[in-house]
C-alpha cells in the first residue's frame, strides 16, 4: 500500500474590498474503489459558515460563502489517501462491443455517452478515432489505442489553453494541458459508443521521491473508460493510473469537478496562487 498527504492551498488576492462571496469547493479526495481517503480537513479564511454535501456525480463538495468584507481568501485542503499497489481496474464481463452497443447499457450511461460543447470531437478526431480503433477486438482496446492517438497529435505546453478551451478549439491548436488532452479523448470515445468520463484529481511528479520528502505536485486531469468495469487511463502521460494519481471527483467535463468555482461583489480580482504540494508517507 501506498500512502500520499496532499495540501493545496489556493490564495485569492482581490484588487480591492470585497463585500460578500459564495464559493464551492470539490477539493476531498474520493472514496471508492482503488482509493481510500483516510483523514481530510479544509481550512477557509475568512468564513461564515460551510456546508457539506455530495453532488450529483458522487463528488465530495464543501459551501462555504463570506459575508464580511475582506480583501483575501485562502482555502487549504490537506488530506491523505491510501493507495493499493494493484489498484488498476482489469476489463470485466461486460468488455464487449455487443455489451455497450445495448439499448439498455446505452440508456445507463446516457450521461457519459452525450457530447457537450466542451468534450465534443471535431471530425477530424472522429476519422482518426475510427481508423485506430478498427478492428479491436474489444472497446477496451479500442479506447487505448484512441487515448494513444490523441497524445501523439496533441502537445502537451502549459499555458496556451485556459479552463474554458473547447476539445475543438485544443484540437486546432494541436497544444494544450491534461484537462484537454482528456477532453478531447472523452469526445473521441463517446463518438465511438464507449462510456467515458472526467477525472480530476493530483499526479505525485516523482515517482522516486523518499518517504517523507515533499515535492511540488500537480493538479491534473485523467479518464475512465467502461470495460466492463471503470477503466482508469492517464493519456497525458500515455500510462495507466498508478499510486502517483488522487483522484478528487468523477463526472463528464471539467465543469462538473472543478476544484472551486464562486461568485463575488466586490473589486475585480487581482491575484491567484494555487500550490500543491505532496508527501509519499508509506
Amino acid at each position: 500500500m501506498t500512502v500520499l498527504r496532499v495540501r493545496h492551498r489556493t490564495t485569492f488576492e482581490y484588487a480591492g474590498p470585497v463585500t460578500a462571496s459564495y464559493n464551492e469547493a470539490r477539493l476531498t479526495p474520493s472514496r471508492g474503489p482503488g482509493q481510500r481517503l483516510l483523514d481530510s480537513r479544509l481550512t477557509i479564511e475568512p468564513h461564515t459558515w460551510t456546508h457539506d454535501y455530495v453532488d450529483y456525480w458522487g463528488t465530495a463538495v464543501t459551501a462555504f460563502e463570506v459575508l464580511r468584507e475582506h480583501e483575501r481568501l485562502e482555502i487549504v485542503a490537506a488530506s491523505r489517501v491510501e493507495l493499493p499497489d494493484d489498484g488498476l481496474a482489469a476489463p470485466g464481463e461486460g468488455n464487449a462491443w455487443e455489451v455497450v452497443a445495448g439499448p439498455a447499457f446505452r440508456d445507463t450511461m446516457a450521461a457519459y455517452l452525450a457530447d457537450s460543447e466542451t468534450t465534443r470531437a471535431p471530425q477530424e478526431l472522429h476519422e482518426l478515432a475510427r481508423e485506430v480503433s478498427a478492428g479491436a477486438a474489444t472497446p477496451d482496446d479500442a479506447a487505448r489505442a484512441v487515448a494513444l492517438a490523441v497524445r501523439d497529435r496533441l502537445e502537451y505546453v502549459p499555458g496556451v489553453t485556459t479552463v474554458h478551451t473547447t476539445a475543438d478549439e485544443a484540437w486546432a491548436a494541436g497544444k494544450g494541458v491534461c484537462q484537454d488532452i482528456s477532453h478531447l479523448v472523452l469526445g473521441a470515445l463517446r463518438r465511438l459508443g464507449i462510456p467515458a468520463r472526467y477525472v480530476s484529481g493530483y499526479l505525485h511528479p516523482q515517482p522516486d521521491a523518499a518517504v517523507g520528502e515533499t515535492v511540488a505536485g500537480e493538479s491534473h486531469a485523467w479518464v475512465e473508460w467502461w470495460a466492463g468495469g471503470w477503466r482508469p487511463f492517464d493519456p497525458t502521460n500515455r500510462t495507466d493510473v498508478s499510486t502517483d494519481h488522487v483522484a478528487l471527483g468523477r463526472a463528464r467535463e471539467y465543469g462538473d469537478v472543478s476544484p472551486l468555482k464562486g461568485v463575488y461583489a466586490g473589486e475585480g480580482r487581482g491575484e491567484l496562487d494555487v500550490r500543491v504540494e505532496i508527501t509519499r508517507v508509506r
